[in-house]
């Protein structure tokens, strides 16, 4: 067993096909976890591999398992078919630490400028606007803090990828939900029992708190200021980042500055923090952003609404401290 075959007892032919595109095999060689898995943080060294490629076609499924509709299974598909390397590193780079959505840019760009993927639309009688955005579709995609098949894939993918939960446990979580009306009148994937949605929402907040880690929001930035210098010297390109982690670790390794810098980055094990910064060294001082899922269950009513303990670590969740200084050892 494995996470795919909790999220669909069947695969269907389309996600067979569009997998097989040259711009959706790109994905395989972007991580889940925006490049924090090369340094040697404990809590990324220790995780298992988990791509874009695996997390997409886990979006896909999960939005096919609720859903049945290809439209929308595809939409949620190709929706991090524009990831650049690094993912949310990019972000960084673009001072959008808090919102992370300067990755999804080129989406529509990628859909339509692929031969391949137009083909496999054709046969399916779709377009390029029918699966390019996947927050036309509520199952796919919605408002934070609802659920949908994006914040359920990452959160079940990262809790298995950092230990949190066995795939039994996930299986488990999985197979409580279903599709019910929300407040607003719109279909969410919700739970069917208060016990399961309890474990998921603590699950949610235990990998929320890794996004905000000093070892998560240290690695990006210093990979983002990276990647900003080997620009800078012209050693890589802005289409370079559209390519794979491999080839532009190989490009920064070509550089011996740059080279120095991203050693340096691979054996990073521990943080440092101040209250004020230090003269000397490397710092960092930045916010990010704050993911965390409140699920509703089939009653409408949500799991903080529900509990009072889980509300409260909910808003301290989201009282998280970032007036601190950060660097890396």
């Amino acid at each position: 067993m494995n996470l795919l075959d909790i999220y669909s007892h069947d695969f269907p032919l389309f996600i067979e096909e569009l997998i097989d595109t040259p711009e959706f095999k790109r994905l395989d060689k972007i991580g889940m976890n925006c490049g924090c898995e090369y340094t040697s943080f404990p809590m990324f060294t220790n995780g298992k591999e988990y791509t874009r490629y695996k997390h997409s076609i886990g979006v896909a499924l999960i939005v096919w398992h609720f859903t049945k509709d290809v439209k929308q299974s595809i939409a949620g598909l190709l929706h991090d078919i524009s990831s650049p390397v690094f993912a949310h590193v990019i972000d960084f780079l673009n001072n959008d630490y808090e919102n992370q959505e300067s990755t999804e840019e080129k989406t529509e760009e990628i859909i339509e400028n692929s031969e391949e993927i137009q083909k496999i639309l054709t046969k399916y009688n779709l377009s390029t606007k029918d699966v390019c955005n996947y927050h036309l579709y509520p199952i796919a995609d919605n408002d934070s803090p609802l659920l949908s098949a994006d914040r359920l894939e990452y959160t079940l993918g990262n809790g298995f990828y950092y230990s949190f939960k066995s795939l039994e446990e996930i299986k488990n979580m999985y197979d409580d939900l279903c599709v019910g009306e929300n407040r607003f009148r719109v279909d969410e994937i919700s739970f069917t029992s208060l016990h399961k949605a309890l474990e998921f929402t603590k699950l949610s907040l235990s990998n929320s708190k890794v996004y905000l880690s000093h070892e998560d929001r240290f690695s990006m930035q210093y990979l983002a200021d990276l990647l900003k210098l080997s620009i800078d010297k012209k050693i890589i390109t802005l289409e370079d980042l559209y390519t794979t982690e491999d080839l532009v670790i190989s490009k920064l390794k070509n550089d011996k500055e740059l080279k120095v810098k991203f050693d340096k980055f691979t054996k990073f094990s521990q943080v440092i923090t101040k209250k004020e910064k230090p003269e000397d060294g490397y710092w960092i001082n930045i916010p990010a952003k704050r993911r965390y899922i409140n699920p509703q269950l089939i009653s409408k009513k949500r799991v903080a609404d529900l509990c009072e303990d889980m509300s409260k670590d909910i808003d301290d969740f989201l009282k998280y401290d970032f007036d601190v200084w950060v660097s890396g050892r």
